[in-house]
C-alpha cells in the first residue's frame, strides 16, 4: 500500500508543478508550488527505493517520509491556492517528520 501512496504522490507533485509552471497566480504561488512539488516527488521516489531496504524493514521510514512530504507540500500547496499564510507555520512539522526518516534510514543501513 505504501508503493500505491507513493507513486499518487509522486502524480499529484507533478501535478502541483505544472500548475505553479502554467497556471499560478502569482510568483510567490508559483514558488510554494515548485517547492512543494519538487519536496514530494523527491521524497516519494525516495519512499520507493526505501522500501526495497529487505525484510520490510524500510517500510516505516517510508511511510514517515510520504507524510512529511504531505504535510510539508500539502501546506505551501494551500497557501498557493488561497489559504491562510499561518498554515506556514505548520510545514516545518512535515519538514522534521522528512528529517526523521532520513535518520530513521541512515539508522538501518549502519545497522545492517
Amino acid at each position: 500500500m505504501i508503493m500505491v501512496w507513493a507513486a499518487l504522490s509522486a502524480a499529484l507533485a507533478i501535478g502541483a508543478g505544472a500548475f505553479g509552471a502554467h497556471g499560478a497566480s502569482t510568483p510567490q504561488a508559483a514558488e510554494w508550488l515548485r517547492t512543494g512539488g519538487t519536496y514530494q516527488l523527491i521524497h516519494a521516489v525516495a519512499a520507493i527505493a526505501i522500501l526495497n531496504l529487505g525484510a520490510g524493514a524500510g517500510r516505516t521510514p517510508a511511510a514517515l517520509l510520504l507524510i512529511g512530504a504531505a504535510i510539508f507540500a500539502g501546506t505551501l500547496y494551500a497557501m498557493a491556492l488561497g489559504a491562510p499564510r499561518w498554515l506556514g507555520a505548520v510545514t516545518p512539522i512535515g519538514g522534521l517528520m522528512l528529517i526523521g526518516g532520513w535518520l530513521w534510514v541512515a539508522w538501518l543501513v549502519r545497522r545492517g
